[in-house]
């Protein structure tokens, strides 16, 4: 192998391991059997929520985890492998793949890293089951809204009891 293939290989081992080290998750898929249509939606709704799909080779995805720090995924790394990387959002890849996986029994999840952990497929379920971050985000804001409406209701029931004592008081005068 001439010296110019072999810092090619390098290069992409060294690009991949920074994805792992980069990325709040990684997602490893066997995508065996999809159809260029199936694949092509998978990859549109994954891009939507900023999340990138690469086939990657084994052998450089065995390389590049190492040097991530992630030797625990390489027994994932058998057969047709591709990895969904996202650097934003850390469910979005389990959510969507676990989607889409019980909607096309072709795809199959067989691990993957999330917040810098290696999980297992019980656990990408689990995460998967999670609403995305506006989700959470839309919770929480309602959380936090709810003993400020309460008060505003108490307040304006207050209001309107003393009116309503107010009223009576001059009716009676």
């Amino acid at each position: 192998m001439s010296e110019q293939a072999i810092a090619l290989k390098a290069q992409k081992v060294a690009e991949i391991a920074d994805q792992f080290k980069n990325s709040t998750s990684a997602v490893v898929v066997n995508p065996r059997g999809l159809t260029v249509a199936e694949s092509t939606d998978l990859r549109h709704q994954l891009r939507q929520e900023g999340v990138v799909l690469e086939v990657i080779k084994n052998k450089v995805l065995v390389r590049a985890s190492k040097d991530a720090g992630f030797e625990g995924l390489n027994d994932l790394f058998a057969g047709p492998t591709a990895v969904a990387f996202s650097e934003e959002d850390a469910v979005a890849p389990a959510r969507i793949l676990k989607k889409y996986a019980d909607a096309n029994e072709k795809l199959v999840i067989k691990g993957g890293v999330i917040d810098g952990s290696i999980v297992s497929i019980d656990e990408i379920n689990k995460y998967a089951s999670l609403p995305s971050r506006e989700g959470l985000l839309g919770q929480l804001m309602a959380e936090f809204q709810f003993p400020i409406r309460s008060f505003a209701y108490a307040v304006k029931a207050l209001q309107e009891k003393k009116e309503a004592e107010g009223e009576t008081a001059e009716a009676a005068e």
